[in-house]
């Protein structure tokens, strides 16, 4: 995928728009990170990253990054459609690696933490 591809994918959106996308991603995040968990090796700071966009302390430019990162990865048919064994989800970690690195700073011990205990209490997806 595309660098420019990724950054107009990753192009934080208004106000309303981000509203939208964190209502998709709290219904359907669970269920597509359980379909992508063997797929993403970085699960971890994913869930992290998850975590951190539904703060509300943490910044509105990172918020909308995160929210337009995942609202990518939930999306059933993207750029390569996630129901292709073994490829499904190629454009997915391009994305979520270029918005974790992006905001990375922002991601919290807190946000790591929370994320693990989901990990464990799900039993690692």
């Amino acid at each position: 995928m595309e660098n420019t591809q990724i950054n107009a994918i990753l192009t934080p959106a208004g106000g309303g728009e981000n509203r939208h996308r964190e209502e998709r991603i709290r219904h359907r995040f669970w269920h597509t990170a359980r379909k992508a968990a063997r797929q993403i090796p970085f699960m971890d700071e994913v869930v992290a990253g998850y975590y951190c966009a539904l703060d509300r302390e943490t910044p509105a430019r990172v918020r909308g990054t995160l929210l337009a990162a995942l609202a990518y990865f939930i999306l059933p048919l993207d750029t390569i459609p996630d129901f292709f064994v073994g490829f499904g989800f190629t454009d997915d970690i391009a994305v979520l690696m270029a918005a974790l690195g992006t905001v990375r700073a922002h991601i919290t011990p807190a946000h790591r933490e929370a994320a693990r205990r989901a990990l464990e209490d799900i039993g690692e997806l």
